[in-house]
């Protein structure tokens, strides 16, 4: 083999062509040549070391043929046009297998690269005798340059990871439509790799250098491309993430091939140093061509791979069940920014608040319900933890403080003298105006500040920041008392106490339900309340569903009781008729 042909084959296989689906972009391209030559037969034909693979065909059912003796090898060993205007009547073709399967006439012209080499040819055949025009040649090297188009601009725009040389996303996307075209309902597994996760990449980064982590990731696409089944293509789709497509037996097959190449990705570091932050994770997920939108294919096999990151073998089996839950979560997520400016999906309940040594009830938990128009009730247990993690937990906030001044307000017209408890996170805390909003609210309703607490968890009261400690700083110079939500459940040392002025501890109820049956339960209970009192503070205690435990608590010096005992949450016109009876 010369030199030249070395480099032109290993240009071609730059190009990642070889074996690929049918491409519509190449295939309008060849139907132009059958129609404009008005012969049956056209084809992108590319000339690998003992085939002629066709990109594109049209009017031929196969999609190789031999190199030897295929007029496209001539092609691309002159890289000049050839015309054979009778097969039968050449001395070299008559035999060829072209002439065998009854083509007669052949034109071709050269598909050069920029660089010189000829990867094969745009070729037109016909199953009679036939010459050829100076003009349809022309026409000819046209076609061949719009092919030769298609392919620099597919290899160089948008279509390969400039760091692995692989086909991208994008390069993945058309691929799998294309095969979903030519293949449809055929079953396939989609195989999602990631390299490290976001944290380590971070972490490689910054130790290691942007340089490192590349030479990681060539090797590990070099090391997975060659341990892939011959005419399989590797995609390089995220950075440190990678996909293919393969058929597999069934589903226990293709887990036991993902722990396979997991196993040999995770010994990939090329320095022992980051061997340590190598932790690779494969998601497996099952579809067949055609039957799924390839953007949608994708991303069940990275949610398979996120799946994966979870699970300690490193490897994920697609689950529609979890994938339907992260679908509703982000469902309700994108509903939720509706809710808060629509009326009528969000309220607020209200759960008394009694004093145990009068039995009155002194205050109310507000409590936010959400009545999706689709999905009916959505428990907060659900939606709030997702809330707080994104940019609605403020308007939330602020959604819940003004519904509940406003409620306070219109109870203090009707002379009643109640607390309300408003929950808030450690994020609000970070609003370098929250405490002089709220301030602002109770003052526009002419509200005292005693009409509202908060209620805090024990990890956002002990926050080191200086904005959550300038407005809790505020809150309190304004009189607004500060409750410990779910108290005894954050930390095993009570040293926190010293550092936060509270007003309220609200013990977990974790610790009441247990109250009756449980002497120890009992003995940490009292020990809670004591210690609260000697360090002034008030007393609540939650989750309340029994006689005998209130009885209890009332015995144990708890100043407050909270629970479905006295009543579960309620509506505010519940609530109202609550009070009238009580």
């Amino acid at each position: 083999m010369t030199s030249y042909e070395q480099e032109r084959l290993s240009a071609l296989k730059q190009l990642n062509l070889l074996d690929t689906p049918p491409s519509e972009s190449f295939d309008r391209i060849t139907r132009m040549a059958s129609q404009l030559f008005d012969l049956p037969i056209a084809a992108v034909s590319l000339t690998d070391s003992d085939r002629q693979w066709f990109k594109s065909r049209v009017g031929v059912a196969h999609t190789e043929i031999p190199r030897f003796k295929a007029c496209c090898g001539e092609v691309a060993d002159t890289s000049g046009m050839i015309v054979i205007n009778d097969l039968l009547a050449s001395p070299h073709y008559s035999d060829s297998t072209l002439a065998h399967s009854g083509i007669r006439f052949y034109a071709g012209a050269p598909l050069v690269t920029r660089d010189g080499y000829t990867l094969g040819a745009m070729c037109v055949l016909g199953t009679e005798p036939r010459a050829i025009t100076d003009s349809e040649r022309s026409a000819l090297r046209d076609l061949a340059s719009m092919v030769m188009g298609q392919i620099e601009m597919q290899h160089a725009y948008g279509r390969v990871d400039p760091l692995t040389g692989l086909g991208n996303r994008s390069q993945f996307l058309e691929d799998l439509d294309d095969r979903g075209r030519d293949t449809p309902g055929r079953p396939v597994f989609a195989f999602f790799t990631d390299l490290v996760d976001m944290s380590q990449m971070i972490s490689i980064q910054r130790v290691m250098g942007p340089a490192f982590l590349d030479k990681l990731v060539r090797s590990a696409a070099s090391h997975l491309q060659r341990s892939l089944p011959d005419g399989v293509r590797l995609y390089s789709v995220s950075p440190c993430q990678f996909v293919h497509v393969i058929e597999a037996t069934d589903e226990n097959e293709a887990v036991r091939l993902a722990a396979a190449w997991r196993a040999a990705l995770a010994s990939l570091a090329p320095d022992d140093s980051a061997s340590m932050m190598m932790r690779p994770a494969i998601g497996v997920a099952s579809f067949r061509l055609g039957e799924r939108l390839a953007e949608d294919a994708l991303r069940i096999a990275h949610s398979a791979c996120q799946d994966a990151r979870h699970d300690e073998t490193g490897v994920g089996l697609y689950s529609s069940e979890i994938d339907a839950l992260h679908q509703r979560r982000f469902l309700l997520l994108a509903d939720f920014r509706t809710a808060l400016t629509q009326a009528g999906q969000l309220r607020l309940d209200y759960q008394p608040r009694v004093d145990m040594k009068t039995g009155s009830c002194v205050g109310a938990e507000a409590l936010i319900r959400w009545e999706h128009p689709l999905l009916g009730n959505i428990s907060p247990v659900e939606f709030i933890p997702l809330v707080e993690q994104t940019r609605l937990a403020r308007p939330l906030t602020s959604w819940v403080i003004a519904t509940a001044v406003s409620q306070a307000a219109h109870w203090q017209a009707m002379g009643l003298t109640l607390c309300i408890s408003i929950n808030v996170t450690a994020l609000n805390l970070e609003e370098t105006d929250f405490a002089d909003t709220l301030i602002a609210a109770l003052a526009e309703c002419n509200l005292p500040a005693s009409a509202i607490e908060l209620e805090l968890t024990e990890s956002a009261l002990i926050s080191n920041s200086p904005a959550a400690s300038s407005q809790l700083a505020a809150l309190q110079a304004a009189g607004i008392s500060i409750a410990i939500d779910d108290f005894g459940t954050g930390y095993s040392s009570l040293s926190y106490l010293q550092k936060i002025s509270a007003q309220v501890v609200k013990i977990d109820r974790s610790f009441i339900t247990s109250l009756g049956q449980r002497r120890r339960s009992q003995t940490l209970v009292k020990s809670m309340v004591n210690m609260a009192h000697d360090l002034g503070y008030s007393v609540v205690a939650e989750g309340i569903e029994e006689t005998e435990v209130y009885d209890l608590l009332k015995t144990l010096g708890c100043d407050e009781a909270q629970g479905y005992l006295l009543s579960k949450p309620l509506r505010v016109d519940d609530f109202e008729r609550w009070l009238a009876e009580h």
